[in-house]
């Protein structure tokens, strides 16, 4: 089983090494099992549980001070799951997996989804803050910390999304909160996996959605290629960043190169900062950003 994890493009993180401990954790996790879809929820189920990222514990806070998780996987068969908006939430992979595997649909959302992950046993009403968010969360003049959530649209107007190539943040604060989604990709020698979660965007209206839980654009896997993505969400959904890298290995480029390309293209049309991962079917891997730092972590185990 080789299986390659990111922990989101953006600025360079405050402790980079712990975080890259984490990745490599989860790296070795999902090498362990022996199937695709497993090894990546195993590896992406370690990050949710890490506060170093935006995922499960220590996801981004939205405007009216609420986490929710949202997440999608999908296999090179084309079956997919995905899930957003679930608030309490920390292992949202499991929820998108149990989407694809025990019901008829591709996409559930919100309080149905909580709904769904505690009919099959995957634990709800999680404490999703954690030291540097409660603290971040706090230091904010918003309006939710007031009680008056009707201002938040217009609070949040000219703060979200505002940061620098670097990850630098409009007032002047790191942005490590803004990208650190987390994503992996799998291949046992015949399957593929690709699957990618998330707490969202700092500052984002309550109830946004970006492109992880999206289709081709925070995930994407056909026979040729899985890919995971993380960025700017908004862009990526508008030029469906991951179903781009997998149409260029489906036109015959190995993985580098088909992830490469994709993120030049990504940066001429949106003139905004992505990365992704891909592994493609004959065991290319691949990693592409144009932010200042992307950590990933790779493992190749015998099964």
């Amino acid at each position: 089983m080789q299986v390659l994890v990111h922990g989101g493009a953006g600025g360079v993180p405050n402790e980079p090494e712990p975080r890259q401990a984490v990745l490599e954790r989860a790296a070795d996790a999902g090498s362990e099992r022996s199937d695709p879809v497993d090894a990546v929820e195993a590896a992406v189920s370690i990050l949710e549980s890490s506060p170093r990222f935006n995922a499960g514990v220590g996801s981004a806070v939205q405007s009216d001070g609420g986490i929710r998780t949202d997440a999608g996987i999908m296999t090179d068969d084309r079956a997919v799951g995905a899930v957003c908006s679930m608030p309490n939430v920390e292992h949202a992979l499991a929820v998108a997996r149990v989407v694809m595997e025990e019901t008829p649909h591709g996409f559930v959302s919100g309080e149905h989804a909580v709904a769904l992950a505690d009919r099959y046993g995957i634990e709800t009403g999680v404490d999703l803050w954690s030291d540097r968010t409660r603290d971040r969360w706090e230091d904010l003049e918003c309006p939710a910390n007031d009680g008056a959530p009707g201002d938040e649209l217009e609070w949040i107007r000219d703060r979200y999304g505002r940061a620098d190539p670097d990850g630098r943040r409009n007032d002047g604060r790191a942005g490590d909160l803004d990208h650190d989604t987390v994503g992996a990709v799998a291949l046992d020698g015949d399957g593929l996996a690709a699957a990618t979660s998330t707490g969202g965007r700092w500052l984002a209206l309550a109830g946004r959605v970006g492109d992880v839980p999206q289709v081709g654009c925070g995930f994407y896997c056909s026979p040729a290629a899985a890919v995971s993505a993380t960025g700017a969400g908004e862009d990526i959904a508008r030029v469906t960043l991951s179903r781009r890298v997998a149409s260029h290995a489906e036109g015959g480029l190995e993985a580098q190169a088909a992830a490469d390309l994709a993120i030049e293209e990504f940066a001429e049309l949106t003139g905004s900062t992505a990365g992704v991962i891909v592994l493609d079917a004959r065991g290319n891997a691949g990693l592409a950003f144009n932010s200042q730092a992307m950590q990933t972590a790779r493992a190749t185990r015998s099964t």
